[in-house]
């Protein structure tokens, strides 16, 4: 079957492309996310132990030192993006395999490295889709693009969390972990069906002789990027800080796995798609500072719904109606925050420039996460998440100021014919 190029793909069709890569790195995601806290809290751990477990995360977070070799082909002669992502996916496809012959119970630190390697397999991954979005999606499509992405990658988030999580229940861990990389292989048909045929402005010597830190740096070559880095460190500490503790917090109150799968991995992920949505109508609706206004608003609302859950210990369906309405405001959140993150990049760069942002973003919520623990073993659940409140609020606050002060300090370069 003959390949269509990139250039020639319809809207629907380069949005169609997108959510199902994002898709597929959703499902490992989501399958560790819901699955481990759970594992490490029914196995005696402590809260802050399950804290500093998100330091499996790391490499989302670091992801940026390796940037600008992602951001180019990895051997001459190949795609590049393809010839990132397709060797990428089919070894993550290799160590689910491995690790569906694994019994978790027994061999617990095989799981815990297991998932380090996939969260690294993941992040490179994440390096040449976010430059292969920034590439294909108009400017005025990335309000909604960045709200596919979100919505593609909590989607995958569903079928790897509550999906696998019920079949693992129902037929086992091999089968589960089996059918999941079944999914991540099959995810693979449409980026295999297309070509890559895309000019990129500046891209093709440069990104191929270019320093490596040089290129790196010359992020910060502008006055205002360390500006745009801090939105990405503030915004959405806050909210990683509450939701270091949510899943502790509900094994603690007696749910089921299954109960957490359903609330989390289905009731959460599904209204966290629909958030992504509207938040990809505010995105493009909206000057991005009153987006910006806006899910800041929604966000700090949604985290504050934690407080009651701690104090009153809802029954299953309470529970998931604030779980459904706090992963609503944080997918329109989300999608602001990355469709901002968009317009700050170089064209030639955009790979590392966007990632660069993103690992801003992991560890501003890993230290959040890793922080929770001591936080609610210390306050209590309801105490750690009032003072989840005061954080989502302040940092919202500081990026709406981080965010002005950029736009000035751009807007000023234009006018003098500085650097972007």
């Amino acid at each position: 079957m003959a390949q269509i190029g990139l250039s020639q793909l319809t809207r629907r069709q380069r949005f169609g492309l997108l959510a199902v890569l994002y898709f597929s790195q959703g499902v490992p995601f989501g399958l560790f996310m819901q699955a481990l806290p759970v594992i490490l809290r029914e196995g005696g751990f402590s809260l802050e132990a399950i804290g500093f477990s998100s330091l499996l995360a790391l490499p989302w977070g670091l992801k940026f030192l390796w940037a600008p070799w992602v951001d180019r082909a990895p051997v001459e002669g190949l795609p590049r993006r393809k010839g990132w992502l397709v060797p990428i996916q089919l070894v993550t496809v290799a160590v689910f395999v491995v690790l569906a012959l694994l019994d978790v119970s027994a061999e617990l630190y095989w799981l815990l490295g297991a998932v380090f390697v996939v969260n690294f397999l993941n992040a490179t991954q994440d390096i040449a889709t976010d430059g292969l979005a920034v590439d294909v999606l108009e400017v005025d499509e990335r309000g909604a693009g960045n709200g596919l992405q979100v919505g593609g990658y909590r989607l995958g988030m569903i079928a790897g969390g509550a999906g696998v999580l019920v079949l693992i229940e129902l037929a086992g861990w091999t089968v589960g972990l089996l059918v999941c990389a079944s999914i991540l292989l099959a995810a693979l048909l449409p980026l295999l069906a297309v070509r890559e045929d895309l000019q990129v402005d500046g891209g093709g010597a440069d990104a191929q002789t270019q320093k490596y830190w040089a290129k790196l740096a010359g992020f910060f070559d502008r006055s205002w990027s360390w500006h745009v880095l801090g939105v990405a460190v503030a915004f959405k500490f806050g909210e990683g800080f509450a939701g270091g503790m949510l899943r502790p917090m509900l094994v603690d109150q007696a749910y089921s796995m299954a109960d957490i799968g359903w609330m989390l991995g289905g009731v959460g992920f599904a209204f966290g798609l629909l958030g992504a949505g509207a938040g990809g109508l505010i995105g493009d609706r909206l000057r991005r500072g009153q987006a910006l206004v806006a899910s800041v608003v929604v966000q700090v609302l949604g985290v504050a719904l934690f407080v009651p859950m701690a104090l009153v210990e809802p029954g299953v369906l309470q529970a998931s109606v604030l779980i459904a309405v706090e992963h609503f405001a944080s997918g329109v959140a989300t999608v602001v925050l990355f469709a901002c993150m968009m317009d700050w990049t170089r064209r030639e760069h955009t790979g590392t420039d966007y990632t660069v942002l993103a690992s801003a973003v992991v560890i501003s919520t890993g230290v959040a996460h890793a922080l929770s623990g001591v936080s609610a073993n210390h306050l209590g659940y309801a105490g750690h998440f009032g003072l989840a409140v005061a954080l989502t609020l302040a940092g919202g606050v500081g990026s709406l100021w981080l965010f002005r002060r950029a736009q000035k300090l751009s807007t000023h370069e234009l006018d003098t014919g500085g650097a972007r």
